[in-house]
């Protein structure tokens, strides 16, 4: 017997984000956001809320970049993947949780630790709000300020069924 579509999730378990089943449209234009990356390399290595995260390949070891927007902390990055599990450098730091880092001008070592538990997601993202980035800062003023109190409840659902990754440095 086939597994149904709609299997249920392991009690205790979060259910699967939506956007988990929609992974096909990524994979389908990985090569024009390679080009896009490619192309304003010098403006995502900078930019605020952006980081190039670069992990070993699970299966051939080879290096795997990743443009992820992201929240800066003082001795972290914070992630959250969009699509889940699914995600490919999520599978290949749970093989390998030593990554590389290119943000803020700066190309560091370090070590990614995925958090599921939904307390833990939840209190990370209330210290540390993870806005979208905008390329405008007047923009991201707003995110900050006036439209925090509105961001945050959507920001503690949406990490519910996502992993929140931690990237300290110094790996």
């Amino acid at each position: 017997m086939r597994p149904s579509r709609h299997t249920r999730q392991p009690r205790g378990q979060p259910p699967e984000p939506f956007a988990a089943r929609l992974y096909f449209i990524p994979r389908s234009i990985r090569s024009l956001q390679g080009a896009v990356v490619r192309l304003f390399r010098r403006y995502f290595e900078r930019a605020p809320g952006w980081v190039l995260l670069t992990t070993t390949g699970r299966r051939t070891g080879l290096p795997r970049e990743v443009l992820l927007p992201c929240e800066r902390s003082r001795d972290a990055l914070i992630v959250i993947s969009t699509y889940g599990l699914r995600s490919d450098w999520i599978r290949n730091i749970r093989r390998d949780p030593r990554v590389r880092v290119t943000c803020a001008g700066w190309v560091l070592g370090a070590q990614a630790e995925i958090v599921e538990d939904r307390a833990a997601k939840r209190a990370l993202v209330s210290a540390h709000p993870f806005f979208p980035p905008a390329p405008f800062a007047i923009l991201n003023l707003l995110h900050r300020t006036l439209l925090r109190p509105l961001w945050l409840p959507f920001l503690r659902w949406w990490v519910r069924s996502r992993p929140v990754v931690v990237i300290r440095w110094g790996a």
